[in-house]
């Protein structure tokens, strides 16, 4: 354990707190998240060195004690921490793995708001999943993809890393000149000095920290409107231009789809990042911008633009809850598929349905993964998509398209979990009853039998 010593007393100011906890209990990832506040903001200040992958940040945290602290905890991954500051005060800090837990110079109130200041320095880590996949920060030939699902920020900037702690953010990131730096929200300003350029991003809607996201690099930069006027921002690779300039194009007829769909876009603008194939091994509905490595189909567009208003806006509040991320988003490109000539939802179900060999999907409910390996498995999604499917079938298509739109405008830009839905469900068809689907099909192992 390294204990950074940074002043030699406190007091407590007629406070008498008690440490706010490491981690937040979550069933899967128990050590993310930390208890006794909530993050209001972040404001981060970086520059990025891509020669020597080093990077140094200011990250300044606002937040709003939950309970009377006399410590906390921020999650921080690799990085060698310079100084932490509470309210411009020197604070005691020591770090167990992850965990950089923060003693500030005068107990903390219940409901009182207070300022983190945390300098830090060194090569960001790219951590492994549980499932393999690799996350956090990905150095790439030109620069650096940051992503963050689900525990992945915090190998960049310290914070509240889970889901159930949602924040703006303000990002100024400074790298060589003639790279650029692209972030979620809208682009204020960038200024050049020095042989750099500074790049200013504003997320001024809460943002679970697991959606943001920083690519650094080669981009053409391409800006447009969407729907009503919704302003559009796409950075491309320009190895990637040509091959994603057709769907591209597609990006505003998508989202005024999805607008019709699942109700008002919830926020103030859109777009995407498109980077080399190999940059990453998935897509990511990073908040505003979801991320593409290479050029996207159709339906993984649809798919990761869907999850602005399932998973981004109503943001799951346990990673237990993930399928309300994934069987919403599955089932709009299932929707999308239906109403622009392709197959429609009930063939495409009814085909993984009668698959006799397809044990895969089957492999344990989409609201009960096996542990976190497992929380981006199949049954996540498809068969999420099947639950939602269900609910269709047992409701009719005029209130089960009440109902997503209902869904996402009753939590927008909060959290939800899967008890919260079916609730939700239920009032809405009062006198229809899901007894069925919610055993069978939503927390049933196994294939159900054919109804």
């Amino acid at each position: 354990m390294l204990a950074l010593a940074l002043t030699v007393s406190a007091c407590d100011g007629g406070v008498h707190g008690v440490p706010g906890g490491s981690g937040v209990r979550d069933p899967f990832f128990p050590k993310a998240g930390n208890g006794g506040y909530d993050v209001t903001h972040y404001a981060l200040t970086l520059g990025y060195a891509p020669a020597g992958r080093r990077l140094t940040g200011t990250a300044v945290i606002t937040a709003r004690a939950t309970a009377d602290l006399s410590a906390f905890d921020l999650d921080l991954a690799g990085l060698r921490v310079d100084s932490v500051t509470v309210d411009g005060k020197d604070a005691l800090v020591s770090r167990t793995g992850q965990e950089l837990t923060v003693r500030p110079h005068d107990d903390l109130g219940k409901g009182a708001v207070f300022r983190t200041t945390v300098r830090y320095a060194g090569a960001p880590r790219t951590l492994t999943d549980p499932d393999g996949s690799e996350e956090g920060w990905l150095p790439t030939a030109d620069g650096a993809l940051a992503l963050g699902e689900p525990v992945g920020s915090m190998a960049w900037f310290p914070g509240n890393d889970h889901p159930s702690d949602k924040a703006s953010y303000d990002l100024a990131v400074t790298v060589p000149k003639g790279l650029q730096a692209v972030s979620n929200g809208e682009l204020t300003g960038s200024d050049d000095h020095d042989g750099r350029t500074t790049y200013h991003w504003r997320t001024a809607e809460p943002m679970a920290s697991y959606l943001a996201t920083l690519a650094i690099g080669h981009y053409t930069i391409t800006r447009s409107t969407g729907p009503h006027g919704l302003p559009l921002l796409t950075a491309v690779d320009p190895e990637q231009a040509k091959a994603s300039a057709g769907v591209l194009a597609r990006l505003p007829e998508i989202l005024a789809w999805e607008e019709r769909t699942f109700g008002p876009y919830p926020f103030s603008s859109a777009g995407v990042i498109v980077d080399r194939p190999g940059d990453a091994g998935y897509a990511l509905e990073t908040q505003n911008r979801p991320v593409f490595p290479g050029a996207p189909e159709t339906g993984t567009l649809v798919h990761e633009l869907a999850h602005q208003w399932y998973g981004d806006s109503v943001t799951p509040r346990s990673w237990r809850d993930m399928w309300l991320n994934e069987g919403f988003a599955t089932y709009a490109d299932w929707l999308y598929q239906e109403e622009h000539g392709g197959r429609s939802a009930q063939q495409i179900f009814t085909g993984l349905y009668d698959d006799r060999d397809d044990d895969a999907l089957w492999a344990f409910p989409p609201a009960r993964p096996d542990g976190a390996a497992h929380v981006s498995d199949r049954p996540v999604y498809e068969r999420g998509a099947m639950v939602l499917h269900k609910i269709r079938q047992q409701t009719g298509d005029r209130a089960f398209k009440a109902l997503l739109r209902g869904w996402a405008a009753a939590h927008r830009h909060g959290g939800a979990s899967t008890a919260d839905f079916t609730a939700y469900v239920e009032k809405r068809a009062p006198g229809t009853d899901f007894t069925g689907i919610w055993k069978h099909w939503l927390y049933g192992d196994g294939r159900p039998d054919r109804p």
